[in-house]
């Protein structure tokens, strides 16, 4: 593959997993997954959560993209992109951290933006954990975040059509 390639791939990989993670969010975290994820949207003093776990999975689909992109493990038979897109998610998921458990939860450094990007990222999450349980919600991505104040409306709207439960404080 030439340089180009490998860098549009990791690329693409990075921004795809922003899907993946939105779609698995919502469709998984607060479906049938809500077992390993509820513990994320309950107060608690732990160190770990449940929903540490769906880490080890992501870590995973890297790994597993790193194998099959491997001739030291498939032989003739690796993809060579398998080793991009691996990277492609390992980054997805360094990112994720700094941002989602980092920056939003705080769970390894205390800042709290004032304004900008990094300022909406936090305010889209709080507005995800708006909601009490695992039905409705708003927010489901990790990176792309939405404008605050129409996340406010859609929780609004919501509540009002019983969908969700959402806390006092919000809309």
């Amino acid at each position: 593959m030439s340089i180009f390639a490998i860098i549009a791939t990791v690329l693409a990989s990075v921004i795809a997993m922003e899907f993946v993670a939105w779609a698995s969010h919502k469709y998984i975290m607060h479906g049938f997954g809500w077992g390993w994820h509820r513990d994320h949207h309950e107060p608690h003093d732990n160190a770990l959560e449940k929903n540490d776990l769906y880490g080890i999975v992501g870590a995973v689909m890297s790994i597993s993209m790193f194998a099959i992109g491997s001739p030291l493990i498939m032989g003739s038979s690796a993809w060579e992109p398998g080793t991009w897109v691996g990277l492609g998610i390992m980054f997805y998921g360094i990112i994720y951290t700094l941002i989602h458990d980092g920056l939003v939860h705080q769970r390894y450094f205390k800042y709290v933006p004032r304004g900008g990007y990094a300022k909406r990222l936090v305010q889209a999450h709080k507005l995800h954990h708006a909601t009490i349980g695992k039905q409705g919600g708003v927010s489901f991505g990790f990176v792309f975040a939405r404008d605050p104040a129409k996340l406010k409306a859609e929780l609004k709207q919501q509540r009002e059509a019983g969908t969700a439960v959402v806390r006092d404080a919000v809309g």
